[in-house]
């Protein structure tokens, strides 16, 4: 896929997410998605309640790498994205994390991009 999906930066944009978005919990992610009527947009974020700042790294490059294989901003425009790690995420096969994602999505009403 070329390029990087386009990112949430600001703070507000999270809390954003958190306060009106729908949320879906699996067991390697939490995912929060607010339909905002422009580019599909992703945040990714892990706290330190999962670990030092290596495993929150790990976890955030594996959703990376998930959220680029599942999704499509071509496919999934008007939603504002983010994906939480959460203990599983860094150590849960990737066929499973990829699951996740999947299975978060449709709970939320996201239309996926395309499969991986």
């Amino acid at each position: 896929m070329p390029g990087r999906l386009p990112r949430l930066t600001r703070r507000s944009e999270f809390l954003r997410a958190a306060g009106r978005g729908r949320k879906a919990a699996r067991p390697g992610l939490v995912l929060q998605a607010l339909p905002s009527g422009g580019p599909l947009r992703l945040g990714f974020t892990a706290t330190k309640k999962i670990g030092g700042a290596v495993v929150r790294n790990r976890a955030k490059r594996r959703l990376r790498e998930a959220a680029r294989l599942t999704l499509s901003a071509e496919a999934t425009p008007g939603w504002d994205l983010v994906l939480i790690a959460r203990d599983a995420t860094a150590t849960r096969s990737f066929a499973q994390l990829l699951g996740d994602l999947r299975g978060a999505l449709r709970q939320a009403g996201v239309p996926a991009g395309r499969g991986a």
